[in-house]
């Protein structure tokens, strides 16, 4: 795939998801800590576990641009994924119907608190999306291929970084999925979760 490409639309991508946590920093915030049931997450607590991954992989990206950056590796037209990216990758991404269909568990250190400050984990999230679009657009000027990072769950399995990207906002969309469904069987209003579910 073309590398300016992929990074652009990862761009679009992260961008939608900013545009998502504005329209939910403008609801009442009694509705982040909302629950369908005991056992689901509020909408808080599902972005409350999407930073704690970006407290992870954002300082590893950093590192892996840096690396990049001092041995000059320069950016190459294409981008050739891996077979265990694409595969994580894939495993994240929504259908075409904008729907999660093979459920995972998550890790437990990646659990959310029970008692949240909505507001305050919807704003420590979307500082993590703009320096996650910083970072890609740092990365328009290196080779995506050329460097790798070790995943969350096992430092030994390293990706490529242009995959790594492609995973982790794989994995932000795929939970954003879950906030639209948490507002639905709420009974928000519909404009609410119609607007929060056009993730893809």
């Amino acid at each position: 795939m073309n590398a300016q490409e992929l990074l652009n639309q990862l761009q679009a991508d992260t961008r939608a998801l900013i545009l998502k946590v504005n329209h939910l920093l403008k609801e009442d915030p009694r509705l982040l800590s909302k629950k369908i049931s005991p056992d689901k997450w509020s909408v808080a607590q599902i972005i409350e576990h999407l930073k704690s991954y970006g407290k992870y992989y954002l300082p590893e990206i950093q590192n892996a641009l840096e690396r990049a950056e001092s041995a000059n590796k320069k950016a190459r037209e294409q981008f050739t994924p891996g077979w265990l990216g694409n595969y994580f990758t894939r495993m994240m991404l929504p259908n075409k119907e904008g729907k999660v269909t093979n459920r995972m568990q998550s890790p437990r250190d990646h659990w959310p608190a029970e008692d949240l400050n909505g507001r305050e984990v919807l704003n420590e999230f979307l500082q993590q999306q703009y320096q996650l679009l910083d970072y890609l657009e740092r990365a328009k000027n290196i080779n995506i291929g050329g460097v790798r990072i070790p995943i969350s769950i096992s430092r030994i399995i390293r990706l490529k970084l242009g995959d790594t990207f492609r995973f982790y906002i794989a994995h932000q969309q795929r939970h954003f999925i879950q906030v639209a469904n948490t507002l639905e069987g709420l009974n928000v209003p519909t404009g609410i979760h119609q607007a929060v579910h056009q993730v893809v």
